[in-house]
């Protein structure tokens, strides 16, 4: 659960949170760390080497509910992500997509390592593809200042609530190689 429970999804404020965080800045090292609200623990972000990853909505929680209303909470939450991927990309060009499932895999398997954002997602249950775009930004003579932005919707599990969620790095987010 995060701390977003019970807002409901407003494009306008994810818009607004997705170029505040594309601004902020993000730690160019260290250990990744979880971060919760101080009253409930509820999760606000997670931040590592180069990126921070927040909710930006959480829907109602899945307790006692199945078909068709399952379905009806999986389309409202690709509804939102479609809807802040649209406008977005009106503003910051196409985006792509980065499938989730060799690093899932790989992660599960506990085998090959797994980059540390891809750890800090599914960490926080969000398994699904990443909607991203960059790089975006004045990148100075180094290549430096170029930010990588994504959005995904997860689900942990059973009864737990879906999950719009947003990135941001300092480093390319590509899809990892399927190299067995």
């Amino acid at each position: 659960m995060t701390a977003r429970a019970g807002e409901p999804f407003a494009l306008p404020r994810a818009v607004a949170e997705a170029e505040r965080l594309l601004a902020a800045p993000v730690p160019p090292a260290g250990p990744t760390l979880a971060q919760g609200d101080p009253a409930t623990g509820e999760w606000t972000a997670t931040e590592g080497a180069g990126f921070r990853i927040v909710p930006l909505w959480e829907g109602d929680p899945l307790t006692g509910v199945y078909a068709p209303e399952w379905n009806d909470a999986e389309e409202a939450a690709d509804a939102h992500l479609a809807a802040l991927a649209e406008e977005l990309d009106r503003r910051w060009g196409p985006h792509t997509t980065v499938r989730l499932h060799v690093p899932l895999r790989r992660w599960l398997s506990g085998g090959s390592p797994v980059e540390p954002l891809f750890q800090a997602l599914f960490s926080v249950d969000l398994y699904g593809d990443l909607t991203v775009w960059g790089p975006i930004g004045a990148a100075g003579p180094d290549g430096s200042g170029d930010r990588w932005f994504a959005v995904t919707v997860g689900h942990s599990d059973g009864d737990a609530p879906l999950v719009l969620a947003a990135l941001v790095s300092d480093r390319v987010v590509t899809e990892a190689d399927d190299v067995a």
